[in-house]
């Protein structure tokens, strides 16, 4: 099995945007964070799983059940519906993303469950703040 906790860092709404990925597998940990465009933090959380979900693709991690950890209950809720009213451009690419495993499991984590993925998304914000000065 394959896990994949994301979480997004935004500071203001819409504003400068980060994501963090935290992909556990075959007993190696991989950390991963990614400067995104100004968003809000909805977006940005969407943003998260797309970067996370990519990065499995790109090192051909798509073989084994994936279980898809986020703190974000809109992001959980929509992704299990298939349905998001004001993202569901980002669910549809999500789905299609998901469809090369042969499962993905929804696992929706309380904030202190999830911190791996929180602070790598909250230093690749910082570093993004402190380099614009």
């Amino acid at each position: 099995m394959i896990i994949l906790a994301t979480d997004a860092a935004t500071k203001g709404s819409p504003g400068p945007s980060a994501a963090g990925a935290l992909i556990t597998y075959d007993h190696q940990r991989l950390q991963l964070k990614k400067v995104l465009p100004e968003m809000d933090n909805h977006h940005a959380e969407f943003a998260a799983v797309i970067f996370g979900l990519q990065a499995l693709h790109e090192r051909h991690l798509t073989t084994e059940i994936l279980e898809l950890r986020t703190d974000s209950k809109l992001v959980h809720s929509s992704l299990e519906k298939g349905y998001a009213k004001h993202f569901q451009g980002e669910v549809d690419q999500i789905l299609q993303l998901e469809q090369a495993f042969p499962l993905v499991l929804h696992v929706w984590e309380a904030d202190h469950q999830h911190r791996g993925p929180h602070n790598l998304a909250q230093q690749a914000l910082f570093n993004q703040l402190n380099t614009k000065k």
